[in-house]
């Protein structure tokens, strides 16, 4: 049975690929080097669309309606420009209701884009650009260890990390943050108030990474500015040992976190990447592979959940569990030597 893998490695080849959702303009080039914060790519993208009737508003049949309309595709139109007039004494117009850009006219109507920004693309990584894919984005490469997580706010950022954490249950609290650590990229545990998350954004830090957080701040999470990263879950979820035993021994290094949303599709997931330098290129990570005796594993469910451990058993063949269903599971040897029966459905592979 395959199993997907969690990456926890401190030293690896690492390769993302960085894109728009719609056609742009590139600004990265073919073997040039990268800081994180780059950006490689833009785009205007129209937040929202708005169908104009114009045949409608005027009392015509749609063909009349397209020789009186006066802008075309692609036109850029201020709000109350003329879309469209009648003729006669008393003309009847039609108007932009917002400012916007023609997609369409024709049949009698007017399609606008409104509500546009400028989409940026940052590279979200240090490296070097091994393929450029025109007017979307770029392939990224670079070495240094990787640790992925279960949860992102959808920003990136880079900065020197910096340890408030005394254990992986440590809990992070807003007297430990002071303006000694604006700029800095925080290892910070457990988070429960809102204080801390609004503490930590007027220093500013350039990043939180925390082992778990409160689920009522996730609407907070996603409104600040700078990344937050969780690597194991919601509640009160100390950080899984191989995350935590990585991440505190690359503290005063420099460190990119990309809080992506995970993404099951794409293979996505919110990742620390702490780049180092390395005489020879070590050999790229899998992203899924076939459960064997002996692999690190990483609990995803049950009351065990975000413990690590080791397969000592493995039953491809369904078994009988405590739930009384029947599955494919392994026994896993926790790194307290507790033993558990986990159905392979619950474990992910870490490395």
């Amino acid at each position: 049975m395959l199993a997907p893998v969690l990456h926890i490695l401190p030293l690896t080849t690492i390769q993302r690929k960085r894109l728009l959702p719609v056609p742009g303009v590139l600004h990265a080039r073919l073997n040039q080097r990268l800081s994180a914060g780059d950006v490689v790519a833009e785009a205007r993208w129209a937040r929202e669309h708005l169908l104009i009737d114009v045949a409608r508003k005027l009392g015509v049949s749609p063909a009349t309606a397209d020789r009186l309309i006066v802008c075309k595709e692609g036109d850029e139109l201020i709000a109350n420009s003329l879309i469209a007039m009648t003729r006669g004494p008393f003309p009847r117009q039609v108007r932009a209701p917002r400012d916007g850009r023609v997609v369409v006219a024709g049949g009698g109507r007017v399609l606008l884009e409104v509500g546009e920004v400028n989409l940026v693309l940052r590279a979200g990584l240090p490296g070097q650009v091994i393929e450029v894919i025109p007017d979307r984005g770029v392939v990224i490469q670079t070495a240094g260890a990787l640790i992925q997580g279960v949860w992102g706010n959808g920003r990136i950022e880079s900065g020197v990390l910096f340890n408030l954490m005394d254990a992986p249950d440590t809990v992070l609290r807003p007297d430990r943050l002071d303006v000694s650590l604006r700029g800095m990229v925080i290892l910070g545990g457990i988070v429960h108030d809102a204080e801390t998350l609004n503490t930590a954004a007027e220093l500013p830090v350039r990043g939180l990474i925390l082992s778990s957080l409160n689920p009522p701040l996730l609407p907070l999470a996603l409104q600040m500015r700078y990344p937050i990263l969780v690597t194991d879950g919601f509640g009160h979820i100390p950080m899984n040992s191989a995350a935590y035993r990585l991440l505190s021994t690359n503290v005063k290094r420099e460190a990119s976190v990309n809080a992506e949303s995970t993404d099951r599709f794409s293979g996505a997931r919110p990742e620390v990447i702490i780049p180092l330098p390395v005489a020879i290129e070590p050999v790229p990570p899998a992203d899924v592979i076939a459960f064997a005796e002996g692999q690190q594993v990483r609990l995803r469910a049950g009351t065990r959940y975000g413990a690590i451990g080791s397969i000592v058993r493995l039953y491809e063949e369904a078994v009988s569990l405590p739930s009384g269903l029947r599955a494919p599971a392994a026994e896993v040897r926790l790194e307290t030597n507790e033993e558990l029966l986990v159905p392979l459905a619950n474990l992910e592979v870490v490395g």
